[in-house]
């Protein structure tokens, strides 16, 4: 398997719980190297841009007006095919149908607050790693 990097974030519903320690334990635990990280406030701006892909979906605005209420952490991650590993770390999307022992399964309140994000192919989090880290902050 390759060497892949994706994009995380612990989001901010899991800041504002008091998460982070938490669930930067799971990500050691699961054995991914941190390649970078940081604390962000996103601007509603800044949030639409990260999920533009979504602008046409009925959720849009609910996402990136909570993506901009508070600080988020953004990680990248690097591992054997880390996007998928990320995302099975994670759990589904909805903490009640996620597998026993995930993240948003065991930490989650809702859809919409589900702690992480996870990038969901090589292109996506091309783009999404490149949205917050600058190449000088990758190496």
């Amino acid at each position: 398997m390759a060497i892949e990097r994706t994009l995380a974030i612990i989001k901010p519903d899991a800041v504002g719980r008091g998460l982070t320690g938490e669930i930067l334990s799971r990500i050691h635990a699961a054995k991914f190297h941190i390649i970078a990280i940081k604390t962000r406030r996103l601007t509603k701006k800044e949030a639409e841009g990260f999920y533009a892909v979504h602008r046409e979906r009925p959720f849009f605005q609910e996402l990136t007006e909570f993506m901009s209420t508070s600080k988020a952490v953004v990680i990248v991650l690097e591992s054997e095919n880390a996007i998928a590993k990320w995302r099975d770390t994670m759990g589904a999307t909805d903490p009640a149908k996620a597998a026993s022992g995930t993240i948003r399964k065991e930490l989650g309140a809702s859809i919409q607050h589900n702690c992480t994000h996870g990038s969901d192919a090589a292109e996506t989090a091309a783009f999404e790693i490149g949205y917050f880290f600058s190449g000088s902050e990758l190496i």
